[in-house]
C-alpha cells in the first residue's frame, strides 16, 4: 500500500464532497437542494417509510428531517398521509415526483462525468470494493449525502 489508511479515507471524503458541491450547483436551476432531492428520492424508493427511517436514509436527525419535510410540504413536493395507528407517513406529490425524476437525470450526468476516468470494468470493480467495505447493511447510520 503506497498511502496511509487515513489518506485513503480522506480521498473517499474528498470524492463525496466533490459530488456534493457539483450536485448542489447542478440541481440549483430546478430550485431544489441536494438534501431536498435526496429526500424525494428516498421517499420514492421507500413508500410508507417512517420519518425516523427517512432521517436515517438521508443522514439527518429525526428533528432535522421533520423540519425538512415541513418545508417540502409547504412547497407542495410531499404530503402527509395517515399511517398505522398514530403514525404519520409522507409521500410524493405529482410536483415532487416530477422534480425527483428531473433531478435524477442531472444526478446521473454529474456522477457519470465524475467517474468518466474509469473504464466500465474499473467502475464495476470500484462498486464491488465499496460494497464489500460497507458490508451487507450498506451502513446508512453515518455520513453525509451523495
Amino acid at each position: 500500500m503506497t498511502r496511509t489508511i487515513q489518506g485513503i479515507g480522506l480521498s473517499v471524503k474528498r470524492l463525496q464532497m466533490r459530488h456534493h458541491r457539483a450536485l448542489e450547483v447542478a440541481l440549483r436551476p430546478l430550485g431544489v437542494t441536494l438534501v431536498q432531492w435526496d429526500a424525494l428520492r428516498h421517499l420514492d424508493e421507500n413508500p410508507g417509510a417512517s420519518l425516523h427511517d427517512l432521517a436515517l436514509l438521508t443522514f439527518q436527525s429525526d428533528q432535522s428531517f421533520g423540519t425538512l419535510a415541513g418545508r417540502m410540504i409547504q412547497r407542495g413536493l410531499i404530503e402527509r398521509v395517515p399511517g398505522p395507528g398514530r403514525a404519520v407517513r409522507h409521500r410524493l406529490t405529482e410536483k415532487g415526483t416530477a422534480l425527483r425524476h428531473d433531478g435524477a437525470a442531472i444526478v446521473d450526468g454529474v456522477l457519470r462525468q465524475s467517474f468518466a476516468p474509469l473504464a466500465p470494468a474499473q467502475l464495476a470493480e470500484f462498486d464491488e470494493l465499496l460494497t464489500r467495505v460497507l458490508g451487507e447493511s450498506g451502513d446508512v447510520a453515518g455520513g453525509a449525502g451523495l
